[in-house]
């Protein structure tokens, strides 16, 4: 990569991330300690800040300085905090929609068998659904402590749901004794997430 290139590629990212903390130039440079002419110069592509000032950058921004060198044309580079926002928008978006449907389940077979009382039951098998998103977005994203929480709570309301919808049909069983069973499972996910990688051989 030649050092004009280098040069517009650091200049567009400093741009982009100072249009995004909503900063002005001077706001920048008094940052940094440098004028605001330096700081036009490297975002127009003629000059190039110094390593310190690279990870200065970075630190300021909360992203890293392999983010400030290198183009992005499949995602738009942006502050770590300003990507966990949006991360969490997303999921809650989804697990809003898990609720809502939850909510017509109830509403609808309410109104279809006014008889029938077991549509409570939505909101409760809600629970699971919405760890099982989470589950997949922490996944995707490598958020190991909400995968962690999440299949937990997989687990434990799973549980739940079979014993309280088996305790409809034959509320006499002994049927306290199903959450035994997630006992050995949340010790399975609890080595696995804790000491799994630790455990294995390092290649």
């Amino acid at each position: 990569m030649e050092e004009r290139d280098l040069s517009e590629i650091i200049g567009k990212n400093v741009m982009r991330l100072r249009k995004t903390a909503n900063m002005t130039q001077q706001e920048l440079a008094e940052k940094l300690g440098y004028s605001d002419k330096s700081v036009s110069k490297w975002e127009q592509g003629n000059g190039l800040p110094d390593i310190r000032t690279l990870a200065q950058i970075a630190s300021l921004f909360n992203v890293t300085v392999d983010d400030l060198i290198h183009e992005r044309p499949d995602r738009a580079i942006m502050p770590a905090k300003t990507r966990f926002l949006r991360r969490m928008i997303i999921m809650l978006c989804a697990v809003a929609l898990c609720w809502l449907v939850a909510v017509l389940v109830y509403v609808v077979g309410g109104v279809v068998f006014p008889k029938e009382k077991l549509f409570w039951l939505a909101f409760l098998y809600a629970v699971p659904v919405s760890a099982v998103i989470v589950l997949v977005f922490s996944c995707i994203w490598s958020y190991k402590w909400a995968r962690l929480v999440s299949i937990s709570v997989l687990i434990w309301t799973a549980l739940a749901c079979i014993y309280f919808t088996v305790y409809s049909i034959a509320p006499h069983a002994r049927l306290w004794l199903i959450f035994l069973i997630g006992v050995p499972l949340q010790f399975l996910a609890l080595f696995f997430f804790l000491w799994w990688k630790r455990l294995r051989p390092s290649r």
